[in-house]
């Protein structure tokens, strides 16, 4: 049975498909990846890896292979770091130009290569001087909006997240994404759920997303229930089941969870994350980043310790798919031997 009525997101005049995001997850969550995860369904609005303003504004490469998209990776959040005396407007103006539906301000990130700029969650230490940026921003968009995602504050001593988001909607921000930990706690302990719904309770009219320890689907129905949140954004549980978003957006509305993907199904996500690779980045960039990569996938289909070795060394798309070609048949004699089919647990990651 359905056990809420959740209804999907709308951000500014944007009405989304669904209520779940897909984290700008630093590293990992570039075009190629993007496709994978939205063929898999569910997802309402994707995000970029973190831009820098002057690397889209000079359009270098690093950026504008953060920055790549196409037509079927939509809607789009590009979302932007920095803070004073950086080009943020003109950063947003370009990206509303390059196939932006939305921009977001960065102001969660701990990453020391971030905060020691200026920029991510070293904006909290200073809540008015991070106003300042926000008003310049909005204005600089002509048709679309401009969210924010942040944290609670620096520090657990220094909440300052309900402050920012209330006058941020006073400035114009169409939503915020509030990841329940404080800079200085980075990723460990739990995420603060009551630190969320203060924040959902300092604005009147515009949408709070919940971020983090997003897990399974009953996870985002609980973060819902607790904080009041209208959304959710799943990072890391992605890497390794990027139909986590299908599976959670059926739990909110029906009250179901569809079967998992059989092994033949995660290995052809497998492949079309390896052939996206190679389109937009060339066999090498895929082959360099499916040895690393290959390891979340495989947090799902275990056994698999063998598989999971070759990848680390494929050196070409022959190689890569030998591999799986290998695995799958290995996997199938090992269940015909069995007289049943190998145990492939449902994931919680």
């Amino acid at each position: 049975m359905a056990l809420m009525p959740v209804p999907p997101l709308r951000i500014g005049p944007f009405q989304l498909a669904t209520n779940l995001l897909l984290a700008p997850i630093a590293g990992y969550c570039d075009l190629s990846f993007r496709l994978v995860a939205r063929s898999c369904g569910g997802i309402g609005l994707a995000c970029t890896d973190l831009l820098c303003p002057q690397g889209i504004l000079h359009e270098t490469r690093k950026s504008m292979e953060l920055a790549a998209t196409c037509p079927e990776d939509s809607p789009l959040c590009m979302q932007l770091y920095g803070g004073a005396g950086d080009p943020l407007p003109e950063a947003a103006r370009w990206a509303e130009d390059h196939g932006a539906a939305v921009v977001d301000l960065n102001m969660g990130c701990p990453a020391d290569k971030i905060t020691t700029r200026q920029g991510g969650s070293s904006l909290l230490c200073d809540p008015d001087a991070a106003l300042r940026l926000i008003e310049p921003l909005v204005r600089a968009l002509r048709r679309i909006p401009l969210t924010v995602k942040m944290r609670l504050g620096w520090d657990g001593q220094h909440i300052v997240a309900p402050y920012l988001a209330t006058r941020m909607e006073e400035f114009g921000v169409a939503a915020i994404t509030i990841h329940g930990r404080t800079t200085e706690q980075k990723f460990s302990g739990n995420v603060n759920l009551d630190g969320i719904a203060r924040v959902v309770s300092s604005v009147r009219r515009i949408p709070i997303i919940g971020n983090g320890d997003v897990r399974t689907p009953r996870d985002a129905q609980r973060m819902i229930e607790s904080t009041g949140c209208d959304g959710v954004m799943i990072g890391r549980a992605a890497l390794s089941s990027p139909w986590i978003f299908r599976d959670t957006w059926s739990w909110l509305t029906t009250g179901q969870i569809p079967p998992e993907p059989t092994l033949e199904e995660k290995c052809r996500l497998m492949r079309r994350h390896f052939q996206n690779l190679s389109r937009f980045r060339g066999e090498r960039v895929a082959i360099l980043e499916f040895r690393r990569r290959a390891s979340w996938y495989a947090k799902t289909m275990h056994p698999c310790e063998t598989f999971r070795q070759e990848m680390r060394t494929i050196n070409s798309s022959g190689d890569f798919e030998r591999a799986i070609q290998r695995f799958l048949g290995w996997r199938r004699g090992s269940e015909s031997a069995s007289g049943q089919s190998a145990p492939i647990p449902r994931t919680t990651a």
